[in-house]
C-alpha cells in the first residue's frame, strides 16, 4: 500500500517537508495522502494509469464473451495488452513501475485459469490478496495499531533508504515517527476510521465478488473487477486522504 516520498533533502526535518510538499503538484499514488491539495486523475497516474490499469482486464472480459467457451483467446489478448503498455513504456523511457506489476498480476491470474481450465480463477489471485489485506488491515486496528497510521507517518518522514542510512549516520532514529503518532489519541482515532475505509475496501470487493467467482459468472465478475477496481480505490484513497489531513488543518485554523 505505499511507496514513501522521496525528500529532496535527506536531513530536512520532518516540519519542513509538509510545507515543501504544499507547493509541489498532487503526488501520485498512496504519496497523495500527504499532500495539501488531492487530484484523483494525478493520484491514478493520469488517463495512461487508468489505461493500465483497466485495459487487460477490459480485454479479457470483451475477449471471453465473445469467443466463449474458448478460454485460450482471452488470456493471450489479456497478457498481449499488458505487454504493449510495457513495452509503450520502454519505448519512450518512461518509468515502468506500473506497467510491470500489472503485467506480473494478469501473468498469475493467466497461469492460474490456464492451468487449471477454469475462466474464473484469472481473478483467483486478485480475491487472495484482497483477503490478505483485509486480514492483516482488520488485525491492525484491534491490536490499536492502525496501518494506515504507519503508512503515512512514514510518507510524512520520508523514510526512504537513503534517508533511513542518513539519520543512521547521524546517530538519530529513523523510525522514531513511526511510534510517536500512538501517544496521540486524536491521530490513533483518525487513523483507525482511515483503516476502517480500506477494510470496507476490501470487503466489499470481496462480498460482491466471491459469489460471482464460485458462480462461475465470468462476465459479471470481470464488471465488478473493473468497477471496484481503480474507482473504487481512488475514493478511498481520497477519503483516507481527507480524514487524515482535516485534524491537521482544524489544529493549524484553531
Amino acid at each position: 500500500m505505499s511507496e514513501p516520498a522521496r525528500p529532496d533533502v535527506p536531513q530536512q526535518s520532518e516540519q519542513q517537508q509538509p510545507e515543501q510538499q504544499s507547493d509541489q503538484a498532487p503526488a501520485r499514488g498512496m504519496r497523495a495522502l500527504t499532500g495539501e491539495e488531492f487530484s484523483a486523475a494525478q493520484a491514478i497516474g493520469g488517463v495512461r494509469g487508468l489505461v493500465e490499469a483497466v485495459l487487460p482486464g477490459l480485454v479479457f472480459v470483451v475477449a471471453f464473451v465473445i469467443f466463449t467457451p474458448n478460454l485460450v483467446i482471452p488470456l493471450v489478448a489479456s497478457v498481449v495488452s499488458a505487454l504493449v503498455l510495457v513495452v509503450a513504456r520502454l519505448v519512450q523511457r518512461t518509468p515502468v513501475t506500473q506497467a510491470l506489476g500489472g503485467l506480473l498480476g494478469i501473468a498469475i491470474g493467466v497461469v492460474w485459469a490456464w492451468t487449471s481450465g477454469e475462466a474464473e480463477n484469472y481473478y483467483a489471485g486478485g480475491l487472495l490478496v484482497n483477503a490478505a489485506y483485509l486480514v492483516v488491515l482488520l488485525a491492525s486496528i484491534l491490536i490499536r495499531r492502525p496501518a494506515v497510521g504507519y503508512v503515512v507517518e512514514a510518507l510524512r518522514a520520508g523514510l526512504t533508504p537513503e534517508r533511513v542510512k542518513a539519520d543512521a549516520e547521524a546517530g538519530t532514529s529513523p523510525f522514531a515517527a513511526l511510534t510517536a503518532w500512538r501517544e496521540d489519541p486524536a491521530k490513533m482515532r483518525t487513523y483507525a476510521i482511515a483503516t476502517w475505509l480500506w477494510v470496507g475496501l476490501f470487503g466489499l470487493r470481496l462480498a460482491v465478488k466471491t459469489p460471482l467467482y464460485f458462480a462461475g459468472d465470468i462476465a459479471w465478475l470481470g464488471t465488478f473487477h473493473l468497477l471496484l477496481g481503480v474507482p473504487l480505490w481512488a475514493l478511498v484513497l481520497y477519503l483516507t486522504w481527507y480524514v487524515v489531513r482535516t485534524p491537521k488543518v482544524r489544529g493549524e485554523t484553531t
